[in-house]
């Protein structure tokens, strides 16, 4: 017998965000043991917000506190993904999202005064200073340490709800990014909202047109539509954990989607892959991770690999009620969602 099987897309990829809250290396491990056992090929690291900032960075010793990852920590992350044919994406976001940066280093706000700590859940209010030089010292010296580290081609800047960067400085920030990912040879990769790079990431489904401006100006797309395969948004209105601000999704909302029709004009030519991100503003346990990843993570992951031709609800849900056995067997904490015949 002869059998012949390849995936539609390359890019399958879950996020973690690490950095609204920290998860150790061993948690980070047993996150990529799962999602590799359902062919899942990137991790993509959310390394730093607001919130925190959890990677070492030698050259700025004060960015990160102890819950953070050493730099050593961080190599063994790439390697026990890359054993399992798992790529690391580390994402560094700027120039928004890094109020835990502003609180470290004084010199990085235009005002010279240091932020205060964060550990709320608003967004959009933190900018790097884009007209000081010492932001771009300070940028590269944060790339070339992280690029030394990561061996995967891609470099995530975010740019993501930059809501207090005035647009032309945003545009200009983002020119200056490009030059040193460029420098430290990696492909910048960014959320939608980012002005230029090799990869963006459509992740609002109420701004299809960042999409479609992408991929107008040559970036491949990678499809996270927070209504469909977010994984921080609640079940259903009684979930534990999450957010609901893109809807409730259940089961069948995250298996039903197509990454080549979700956003008019954007077709499969111009589409890398898809992704299962999920933040963590209200998860702070393993259990809470596994509650939401599963069992939708599987349903993202099958879209990324399986022709939608080949695809049914009514099978695939049949199929993943098979699996309800093996994650209690692994001791992993699942939703029991009624729409699945659970074993």
């Amino acid at each position: 017998m002869s059998i012949e099987d390849r995936p539609r897309f390359s890019y399958r990829g879950v996020m973690l965000d690490v950095a609204r809250h920290f998860f150790t290396v061993e948690q980070v491990k047993r996150y990529i043991d799962l999602a590799a056992s359902y062919k899942v090929n990137v991790l993509h690291l959310h390394l730093t917000d607001d919130q925190g900032w959890r990677i070492e960075i030698r050259s700025w010793p004060e960015l990160a506190g102890d819950d953070s990852y050493t730099q050593d920590d961080y190599r063994e992350i790439v390697r026990y993904a890359a054993e399992r044919f798992v790529t690391v994406v580390p994402e560094i976001d700027t120039p928004g999202h890094t109020n835990a940066a502003l609180a470290a280093y004084a010199e990085l706000n235009c005002d010279g005064v240091a932020r205060e700590p964060y550990e709320g859940t608003e967004v959009g209010f933190s900018s790097l200073c884009v007209d000081k030089e010492v932001t771009y010292r300070f940028l590269d010296d944060v790339v070339r340490e992280v690029a030394a580290l990561t061996p995967g081609p891609y470099l995530n800047l975010g740019g993501d709800e930059a809501h207090s960067t005035d647009p032309e400085d945003y545009e200009k920030f983002v020119a200056r990014a490009q030059q040193i990912v460029d420098t430290h040879g990696k492909r910048l990769m960014g959320w939608a909202e980012i002005t230029s790079g090799s990869v963006a990431q459509h992740w609002n489904p109420r701004e299809p047109d960042r999409a479609r401006a992408a991929v107008a100006r040559g970036a491949k797309l990678v499809m996270s539509p927070a209504d469909h395969a977010y994984l921080d948004m609640k079940y259903t209105d009684s979930t534990e954990y999450g957010l609901d601000w893109a809807g409730l999704v259940e089961v069948s909302d995250s298996y039903e989607w197509d990454p080549a029709t979700v956003v008019e004009g954007v077709g499969e030519q111009d589409i890398l892959g898809v992704e299962a991100p999920l933040w963590t503003e209200t998860l702070a346990t393993s259990d809470a991770l596994e509650f939401m990843a599963y069992p939708r993570l599987p349903g993202i992951a099958e879209i990324g690999w399986s022709p939608a031709a080949a695809r049914s609800w009514e099978g695939y849900r049949a199929r993943l009620a098979a699996h309800g056995p093996r994650w209690s067997a692994r001791s992993v904490t699942f939703y029991r969602s009624p729409e699945i015949p659970w074993k």
